[in-house]
């Protein structure tokens, strides 16, 4: 059956001068409008579409994908403001998505990026955004145990951090700390479960803890320098916002990385920037078989 806010794929039924007419089985036939059917379509064709609700509430297919899809939570750039029905968001479609006064906490304000969930009125039946997040979360069990990695959407500031939303699905808190770079509502990044309490609340933050941290960022020193022909322009007084922009890493980590790495051997700083070592070539004044008695 055809689903709502969801990517179908329809056969078409009959084609018209306004476009083509898909089998939307229990939801009848669904019009995709003559400006998004592609070249070549004919009865019995199959195409993935959009389904959504045109301005006047029929329900109408497209070829275009939007930004976020029922069940998603998604930022989301206000791109007006009604002053009786609410927002209308940009998500990729000629029709805005509304994002009702009653789904919003605080006031947002035209231009403004949002994070909301996507969801189906359940009375009107429409496609619509609410930003009170924390009604569509799962209340599932959290999948994740302690040092599992997460992708995270930052949703709003706190007093003690940062909540976000976690693999689109459940809320956590990234707690605040002095090294961690400044972050903005719709950001997307990469962070790590530090603490999964009772009641599936779940603690985050953007590093992973001791060894765990610092052997995979080793590795990816590593790989960079040579990608880079053995040579980068980081090092540990490097800007925090740099080092995060390339490792995803905070500069604390960073650092203890690059120590690492330094005590193996495997580089050296060059005052800017840092060095890879070939460790298969002996360093000079480093002892080798046959040295005696030179």
């Amino acid at each position: 059956m055809a689903e709502l806010g969801r990517l179908n794929v329809l056969t078409v039924v009959r084609g018209s001068t306004h476009g083509a007419y898909l089998d939307g089985g229990d939801l009848g036939e669904i019009l995709l409008p003559s400006g998004q059917v592609p070249p070549g379509t004919a009865p019995d064709t199959t195409l993935e579409v959009f389904l959504h609700r045109d301005s006047e509430d029929r329900l109408v297919a497209t070829t275009q994908r939007p930004l976020a899809m029922a069940g998603d939570f998604a930022a989301l750039r206000v791109v007006e403001i009604h002053p009786r029905a609410g927002a209308f968001l940009d998500w990729g479609l000629s029709k805005h998505l509304l994002l009702p006064y009653a789904e919003q906490v605080g006031r947002v304000r035209e231009g403004e990026t949002v994070v909301v969930h996507v969801g189906v009125d359940p009375k009107s039946h429409r496609l619509v955004a609410s930003a009170r997040l924390a009604r569509h979360a799962s209340r599932q069990p959290p999948p994740w145990r302690a040092g599992s990695q997460v992708n995270l959407l930052v949703a709003g500031r706190t007093p003690l951090g940062w909540n976000a939303v976690v693999e689109n699905s459940h809320l956590g808190l990234i707690f605040r700390r002095p090294e961690d770079p400044p972050l903005q509502p719709g950001q997307t990044l990469r962070g790590y479960v530090t603490a999964v309490r009772p009641g599936g609340k779940i603690d985050l933050s953007l590093d992973a803890a001791g060894y765990q941290r610092v052997a995979p960022l080793s590795d990816q020193i590593l790989s960079a320098l040579k990608a880079a022909g053995g040579r980068l322009d980081l090092d540990d007084d490097s800007p925090p916002e740099r080092i995060r922009e390339v490792f995803g890493a905070s500069k604390k980590a960073f650092k203890q990385a690059l120590g690492a790495l330094f005590r193996q051997k495997r580089l050296r700083f060059t005052h800017p920037g840092i060095e890879a070592v070939d460790i298969t070539q002996p360093a000079p004044g480093d002892w080798r078989p046959g040295d005696a008695g030179r």
